[in-house]
């Protein structure tokens, strides 16, 4: 009976155990299709390296490589090879992994014990089984605690993509910028090559004389030492760019397919921009994440009170003492002289023969109880509640932190948009008709070379400064877009949206 009862306590603890096992799966390919739109609504890129498809993200970077680089293009690639992004993916799956172990029982105990007795026989038996119940109540918490993290994880590596994608454009305006400032300063050298042949000709024309050829060919010798640390700089930026992206091959490979873009002329509204960055960035969404995940951790740590609940079954078996054998000739002769004839011994009953040797089985449910009294988890909840607090004060913190910062990212984009365009419209045409005044009068002997000097020496820095305004005008979109959490088609369509409709997105 006992062997019936232990095999089937066993083959029900292992159907259990089983079922529980099996449920316990590992799938994150849902959470990296999250983040993958997350940052699509972030960046307005399509793709995000997912770490269960990477041949997949291989095939797409060639892709985008073959024919040259946009800015957009760049941003995408950098989504898909940038290698700390890479890394911090796998991040996710861990926090799925949390998720998943945070919903299972622990596991069952079972206990088991032999002891012989001095006299021999049977061994006595003690079997346990039991479950810590205390999961019952300790588990909803956990899930729901770990659902945060896993949240709070997704919307942080997000935001570290949106800002990859941002560092990714602004590397390539950069890098596009020094492209044209190279292309400026050899054309300012080919400028300063006139001028050198222009003072040579009247000098051969008797107009002129040799202090002039010197002086042109001393700005010749600036023009070209400007286009030297000009293509120094546009190496630099392509290999920031190639940085940014993730990429081996010479950076000088790397071909930039699309020019500076023109200044904007948005109005930006500070105000509504502030609440759409609280609204949509998602370091802002994953830090509210972190504080409800405190809350779960602080109601937890309350429901650790009794750590541990175990109720069970327990069955014992007696000893099976040895019972003496029998003398058959000697029980026979006594029998039969009691009886005065030749008579059998007495036949003892199985039941007395069990009840000589001892064979009580005892089963009955078990309870076992962790007693809150030296230690009731005071210093755990205590140290919950601190966290919770640290975290709000944190929450607290980034709302400032973002105010400033989108007023720092529109500051500089007002600034960088308007210098760019009065470079554009007003310091290099000046330059320009400066430079050509200066050349008839002389040529027409009515001025000396030093005002053509001056003149071209103006020109050439307007032409430096305004491409270096170009460059900066175009990497304040990537900031002002990381800044306020979305990309400029959408940042813009927002702040032109009317003032009755919501700007922000909604909370996760």
């Amino acid at each position: 009976m006992y062997r019936r009862i232990i095999a089937g306590a066993l083959a029900g603890a292992t159907v259990v155990l089983t079922t529980i096992a099996g449920c316990a799966k590992v799938d994150p390919q849902p959470d990296y299709r999250r983040a993958e739109e997350l940052t699509t609504r972030s960046t307005g890129q399509q793709y995000l390296f997912d770490p269960l498809e990477r041949e997949a993200a291989e095939r797409r970077v060639e892709e985008l490589l073959r024919d040259g680089l946009t800015a957009d293009e760049a941003a995408q690639v950098a989504l898909l090879h940038n290698p700390e992004l890479q890394a911090a993916l796998y991040e996710i799956g861990a926090a799925r992994a949390d998720l998943v172990q945070s919903g299972l029982l622990s596991n069952p105990t079972l206990g088991l014990a032999l002891r012989l007795p001095s006299a021999g026989g049977l061994s006595n038996i003690d079997f346990d089984l039991a479950q810590n119940i205390a999961d019952l109540w300790q588990i909803p918490a956990r899930k729901r605690m770990a659902a945060r993290d896993l949240d709070q994880t997704i919307l942080r590596i997000a935001r570290q993509a949106s800002a990859v994608a941002a560092q990714a454009k602004e590397a390539f305006y950069r890098a596009s910028g020094a492209a044209r400032r190279l292309a400026i300063a050899r054309e300012n050298r080919e400028i300063g090559r006139t001028i050198v042949e222009l003072t040579e000709f009247r000098r051969r024309a008797g107009a002129g004389n040799r202090l002039d050829v010197n002086l042109a060919r001393g700005v010749l010798l600036d023009a070209e030492l400007a286009t030297k640390r000009a293509r120094l700089a546009a190496g630099s930026a392509r290999r920031a760019l190639a940085t940014v992206l993730g990429l081996a091959e010479d950076a000088a490979a790397v071909r930039l397919t699309e020019p500076l873009p023109t200044p904007p002329a948005h109005t930006l509204q500070t105000e509504t921009l502030i609440r759409l960055a609280w609204a949509e960035r998602l370091d802002a969404r994953a830090l509210r994440q972190s504080v409800d995940s405190a809350r779960q951790r602080l109601v937890l740590e309350v429901r650790r009170v009794i750590p541990t609940f175990e109720f069970g079954l327990a069955l014992e078996r007696d000893a099976r003492r040895r019972v003496p054998g029998r003398d058959l000739l000697a029980d026979t002769a006594r029998s039969s002289i009691g009886a005065g004839r030749l008579s059998a011994p007495d036949i003892q009953p199985r039941s007395e023969r069990k009840r000589a040797k001892g064979q009580d089985v005892i089963i009955g449910p078990m309870v076992s109880l962790e007693l809150p009294i030296f230690d009731q988890n005071q210093a755990q909840i205590a140290k919950a509640r601190y966290e919770l607090e640290r975290r709000l004060r944190l929450l607290e913190g980034l709302e400032r932190t973002i105010r400033q910062e989108v007023r720092e990212a529109v500051d500089q984009a007002r600034t960088a948009w308007e210098v760019a365009r009065f470079y554009r419209d007003e310091v290099v045409p000046q330059a320009s008709r400066s430079l050509e005044l200066s050349r008839e009068s002389y040529r027409a002997g009515q001025s000396s070379i030093l005002s053509v000097l001056d003149a071209e020496r103006s020109y050439l820095a307007a032409r430096d400064r305004f491409a270096e305004a170009m460059q900066q005008a175009a990497a304040a979109g990537p900031l002002l877009e990381r800044a306020v959490g979305l990309p400029m088609d959408r940042l813009v369509e927002a702040v032109r949206r009317p003032a009755s409709q919501p700007a922000g997105g909604s909370h996760p």
